[in-house]
């Protein structure tokens, strides 16, 4: 990508974001669910945690206090196998106390009656089982399995769908702008020096030749928030927080604009100002794929799928698998040829995993054919791995 003639615009919903915050859920339902039935009788069970969702309450602010009046709820709407066998899986609990964990390790200062969880499990099976006489092949019971041959998946492992996903490399500026000041706000670090900074941080940014811009809303705590002054100095501080990252870390070059809590009236005062840093607390609603795509951005000027993997079994969703596939193949090829890579990868309901339908490749450099072959080639066959390492956390997709 040639930087000086590109045209970019990029976007990011950060870590507090409801819809952000409603992937997070959805994959740590994944998480937890797999640890457990794998732990449990040596397989992942079918499950579908893409479609949960954060509803949000109501607070109420003033300089120095915020409040709940209204809880938050979550919304574990899904699919699970509820048992393996004979033995049933205490399945309410186990994602009712998982999504109680994930939410009040972000958000500390909740209090157990600001949360509430609407329950909604259902375990009927995808279309495909026909009622007859006969006993039936596995998709009738696949969410009870009667025993491993209920999981085909076990012997056979093919996609669960025909999906397109897409990955690129490397970030360009803007994207890296996009990530990394978010990322940077978000940091431990950062918090612990502004204590009065939330989460809930969403930024765009726009880049042209050498002028580059920011528009980011950054919610302030109101406890820590004595008056309109010490909010009005903490906007100023966080602009030049962001041009000293991006001057450090990114680009000195640049022609540089920051612009921060645009929608404030000082006047009135309506201020970004929060119970717990999030729009969660106050009406706004969450839900999976609403937002940043698996490498943490949401950029229309790249290839970029709809497919939210979010929750998603991450044994044979190929829209799962895939999604993080074709990233890591476009880094890869970048790395071993130095050129901006894209990577396209098709799967066919019913195929076998291993057996992508297409895999299409926008390469910009020429003569490495066969370096990128061996590269696709060794991801298809070691794609297995995600799952695990998705599952252990060490792949990360809500980014």
């Amino acid at each position: 990508m040639n930087e000086a003639q590109t045209r970019e615009v990029v976007e990011r919903k950060g870590k507090g974001h409801p819809d952000t915050l409603a992937d997070g859920l959805g994959e740590e339902l994944s998480r937890v669910y797999s640890k457990y039935t794998l732990k449990k009788f040596g397989y992942i069970l079918h499950h579908d945690f893409d479609k949960v969702g954060i509803l949000g309450g109501r607070s109420q602010v003033k300089f120095g206090e915020g409040t709940l009046a209204k809880p938050i709820t979550l919304l574990i709407n899904c699919r699970a196998s509820y048992s393996f066998g004979n033995e049933e899986i205490p399945l309410e609990d186990l994602l009712k106390d998982a999504a109680r964990k994930f939410i009040f390790t972000r958000y500390p200062m909740l209090k157990k009656d600001d949360v509430t969880i609407i329950y909604n499990v259902n375990p009927s099976s995808s279309p495909g089982n026909v009622n007859s006489s006969s006993k039936g092949g596995a998709r009738k019971y696949w969410f009870n399995p009667r025993g491993p041959e209920d999981l085909p998946e076990v012997s056979k492992l093919n996609s669960n769908d025909s999906v397109i996903a897409c990955g690129y490399a490397p970030l360009s500026i803007a994207e890296r702008i996009c990530l990394e000041v978010e990322q940077y706000l978000n940091s431990d670090s950062y918090k612990q020096k502004n204590k009065w900074c939330g989460t809930d941080i969403k930024l765009q940014v726009t880049k042209e030749k050498n002028k580059a811009g920011v528009t980011i809303c950054v919610p302030q705590l109101a406890e820590y928030i004595e008056d309109i002054d010490q909010y009005v100095n903490n906007v100023a501080k966080v602009k030049q927080d962001i041009r000293d990252y991006v001057s450090k870390n990114i680009s000195q070059e640049l022609d540089f604009e920051v612009n921060v809590n645009t929608r404030d009236n000082i006047q009135v005062p309506e201020l970004y100002l929060t119970a717990i840093g999030s729009s969660i607390e106050s009406g706004d609603i969450g839900l999976v794929g609403r937002g940043n795509r698996v490498n943490g951005l949401i950029t229309p000027n790249r290839p970029m799928s709809i497919e939210a993997p979010y929750g998603k079994n991450p044994v044979y969703h190929v829209g799962k698998l895939y999604s993080v596939a074709s990233h890591m193949v476009a880094r890869k090829i970048y790395e071993a040829t130095g050129g901006y890579c894209e990577v396209f990868m098709l799967s066919q309901s019913g195929r076998a995993v291993k057996d992508p339908w297409k895999v299409m490749i926008k390469s910009g450099v020429d003569g490495k054919d066969a370096v990128i072959k061996r590269i696709i080639n060794q991801e298809i066959e070691e794609i297995n791995d995600i799952t695990m390492q998705i599952i252990e956390g060490k792949i990360d997709i809500v980014v």
